[in-house]
């Protein structure tokens, strides 16, 4: 049965993809790549039961939210074009990006 290119097709691992939710699960942000038009508000949901936290590297970049514990999400809208590296300040080895395009 044919299919429509990027409906029913697997993104292959760490491929950017265009996504307004992003979950917090297994110690990892997936996906961990995210690519959004200017405008786009991006929510992390945390699914773990370990608090984390949404927050630019070096604490640079508009993102700052508070520890997110089990079920808490945080969101923000994006309105200026760019990269945005981030982390999760309990956990440092949990490392994620967001792309705005315009």
């Amino acid at each position: 049965m044919p299919t429509t290119p990027g409906t029913d097709a697997q993104t292959p691992a760490g491929t950017p993809v265009g996504s307004d939710s992003v979950a917090i699960k297994n110690f990892a942000f997936a996906p961990a790549a995210v690519t959004v038009k200017v405008g786009t508000t991006v929510t992390w949901t945390n699914q773990d039961s370990e608090p984390h936290t949404v927050t630019g590297q070096n604490n640079t970049g508009p993102l700052n939210s508070k520890a997110l514990n089990t079920g808490q999400s945080y969101s923000y809208t994006f309105t200026t074009p760019g990269s945005y590296s981030y982390l999760c300040t309990i956990h440092p080895f949990m490392t994620a990006t967001v792309t705005v395009t315009r």
